[in-house]
């Protein structure tokens, strides 16, 4: 039997999760899911995953003034955010 989750538990599900170090791919899915469906903004936590294939986000670091670009290791893909 499922049990329901309240938003403030899903809420500190969430920020235990993006306490790890790493972060898996299929726990990431579902805890981008469980955010979603309780409308919990990730915020600073979405820069920590790649847009694309929603692996950790390690490589290559790009700084310009107005934005930092980090290339993925897994799909080459280029994630791009704003400084402020």
């Amino acid at each position: 039997m499922k049990t329901k989750l309240s938003k403030t538990e899903a809420r500190t599900k969430i920020d235990d999760f993006f306490k790890q170090e790493t972060l898996d791919k299929e726990k990431l899915r579902k805890i981008r899911r469980l955010a979603m469906k309780f409308k919990i903004p990730l915020k600073e936590k979405r820069k920590r995953f790649c847009k694309k294939c929603k692996s950790q986000l390690n490589g290559s670091v790009r700084i310009t003034k107005t934005h930092k670009t980090i290339i993925c290791k897994e799909c080459s893909f280029r994630n791009k955010f704003k400084l402020n």
